[in-house]
């Protein structure tokens, strides 16, 4: 099967990208960046093809040399939740690409969703509960969603809606909470600034994240809405403390030096058993 991965350059797609290298298909992968900027170990492994998905009037799909599936990781701007181009901006261009794909044939399209479409509920979140995005980037998400559903009742293809809970790995973003910590680490900081730490999250290695797009993708029992999460909740304060222990590394926490974000219930975290029916 020929796949394409957009956004195969992000700090996701690299490991989805390793990770589908493991199974006999032909890839396809594309960023905004020129090929011979981009520094990963698998880019001459796979068919990589500069792109700009933004641009509207292209035949995207034979653009990308017909791909039998999508798997579809680019989204500009993050991690600024709030900011309006995700609605302005990256929603219609996302949707144009994905449409454009779809009419011209490709009919399995998967598509990386966000936790943040459940919005302000807290405890266990199940695929079928009412969304409620609570900022520009939750709404942007769950309106693409939509869209795509209703694009299904004019056009048959199979869609998987990806929800990502919380990740932690090599390469992240430096605004994640256990970068900033190897951050204090490596400057030798006595002390490290952080919330009250009693938000309960859900997170998993992008290693095993990684796996669970992969596994989801390639399956056919199950569409729709997925979450891609560990079902086991975890105190921000506590996966700090872990990582510490694991790393065998001592820093004193200052608690409650930041407020808590205003975007996120205080706990919450993903229903697995989709999940687990899919990589069992």
């Amino acid at each position: 099967m020929k796949i394409l991965i957009t956004g195969a350059t992000g700090f996701i797609g690299h490991y989805v990208v390793k990770e589908l290298l493991n199974f006999n298909h032909n890839i396809i992968t594309t960023g905004r960046r020129k090929k011979n900027k981009i520094k990963r170990s698998w880019v001459e492994k796979t068919n990589f093809l500069h792109a700009d998905l933004n641009v509207s009037n292209k035949n995207w799909k034979s653009y990308f040399e017909n791909p039998d599936m999508v798997i579809h990781l680019s989204w500009e701007g993050l991690p600024n939740y709030k900011k309006l181009f995700h609605l302005e901006k990256n929603l219609p261009n996302n949707y144009t690409f994905l449409k454009n794909m779809i009419e011209a044939g490709c009919n399995n399209i998967v598509v990386i969703g966000t936790c943040l479409e459940y919005g302000m509920q807290e405890g266990s979140l199940r695929e079928d509960l009412i969304t409620k995005p609570d900022n520009p980037y939750a709404l942007a998400k769950d309106t693409l969603r939509k869209y795509l559903e209703q694009l299904q009742k004019q056009v048959n293809f199979n869609l998987k809606w990806i929800r990502l809970f919380y990740m932690y790995g090599k390469g992240q973003s430096s605004n994640s909470i256990l970068s900033q910590l190897e951050i204090a680490l490596k400057k030798g900081d006595k002390f490290f600034n952080m919330s009250g730490g009693e938000q309960l999250r859900d997170y998993l290695p992008v290693e095993t994240v990684a796996k669970n797009i992969i596994k989801i993708s390639l399956q056919n029992k199950i569409n729709g809405i997925i979450n891609c999460c560990s079902g086991e909740p975890i105190s921000i304060k506590n996966l700090v403390k872990n990582y510490l222990i694991e790393n065998n590394k001592t820093i004193q926490l200052k608690l409650g030096h930041y407020p808590y974000v205003d975007y996120e219930p205080m706990e919450f975290w993903g229903d697995d058993a989709k999940l687990r029916k899919i990589i069992n």
